[in-house]
């Protein structure tokens, strides 16, 4: 789901290159598998954010997958002050699990949020009538339609929990940007999760050796696609030693792109809540004689109810899923 989602995301020179695909061992955790890329978007900044970065522009993406627990990092060099850290539990419940995450955060320092894959709104760019779970039945496991109020009635239903913390460490901006990125991420992980399930037909019936051939297929393809030419792609059959890679284990996630394909048809009316704005208002500097600080700002856990998604990765945002 993550390398087609990848290669739907990718052209004309942006998108998602991949640079390593390896397995990997933690002493911790046991055997998983390591995945590093970077996400080409400039031109799917906002306005504001354009004015200020180079043309070429990256965010760096290292994710360990211990499924099922799993840590997804995204930084970039030329904003050494920004980071986006994502943790990633699944459980066998309906998102009622609000200890899951061993944290001492306050808890005016969190704020916790559901999110419905068939119910929530995503922007309008990223629509398809294909990907509606509120219309979409699948022909191989007989899974959906969801139906309003489906995460009490469908049986088994998993939920994945996810930890996010946004950083910006920039006085006068902090703030603004760090809430502005929480909301842009909560859309990238509802319209993941929504694929990963509309997706089922195509993932169903795949064992773990044949989605490594496509993940290497349709990875050398994103890469050409975005102008990335092997050898950008390494997967290896030996897991490497966790002393090899700095940084935790887990998985590879949704990707951080912020754009769709031109030729997504228009939605039908659906009451739904409202998505990340498009443009960020910034306050005025405070006074030179203000004191600085730096303050962490995570996203609370948001229960993302989904019905049965494959083993992969992506606030606390619950993200609930139909077995």
């Amino acid at each position: 789901m993550i390398s087609k989602h990848s290669h739907e995301q990718s052209d004309r020179g942006e998108g998602v290159e991949v640079v390593q695909n390896e397995p990997y061992e933690d002493p911790e955790h046991g055997q998983g598998q390591f995945t590093e890329k970077r996400v080409y978007l400039n031109s799917k900044l906002p306005s504001w954010a354009r004015a200020v970065v180079p043309k070429i522009f990256y965010v760096t993406e290292k994710a360990w997958n211990y499924y099922p627990y799993t840590i997804t990092e995204y930084t970039c060099s030329f904003l050494p002050k920004f980071s986006i850290h994502i943790e990633t539990k699944y459980e066998d419940n309906k998102g009622c699990n609000d200890n899951i995450f061993d944290t001492e955060l306050k808890e005016q320092e969190r704020e916790v949020c559901f999110v419905d894959i068939a119910y929530d709104e995503i922007p309008e760019r990223y629509y398809k009538e294909s990907e509606d779970l509120r219309y979409f039945k699948s022909d191989k496991t007989s899974r959906g339609i969801l139906q309003e109020g489906w995460r009490d009635t469908q049986d088994p239903v998993m939920c994945s929990y996810k930890l996010v913390t946004v950083k910006f460490e920039v006085w006068g901006l902090q703030t603004r940007v760090e809430q502005f990125v929480h909301k842009v991420v909560r859309d990238v992980l509802l319209l993941g999760h929504r694929q990963a399930f509309a997706w089922v037909d195509e993932w169903i019936d795949m064992t773990m050796d044949e989605v490594r051939e496509f993940e290497r297929t349709i990875q050398e393809a994103t890469n050409q696609k975005i102008g990335i030419f092997p050898p950008s792609i390494s997967i290896s059959e030996t897991p490497l030693s966790s002393c090899s890679l700095t940084g935790p284990a887990s998985a590879p996630t949704t990707p951080m792109c912020t754009e769709a394909p031109e030729s997504l048809s228009v939605t039908k009316d659906r009451p739904r809540k409202k998505s990340a704005p498009e443009t960020l208002t910034l306050t005025d500097p405070a006074p030179s004689g203000a004191p600085q600080g730096t303050t962490m700002s995570p996203l609370p856990i948001s229960n993302h109810l989904e019905p049965s998604t494959p083993p992969s990765s992506s606030s606390d945002v619950a993200e609930t899923d139909e077995q």
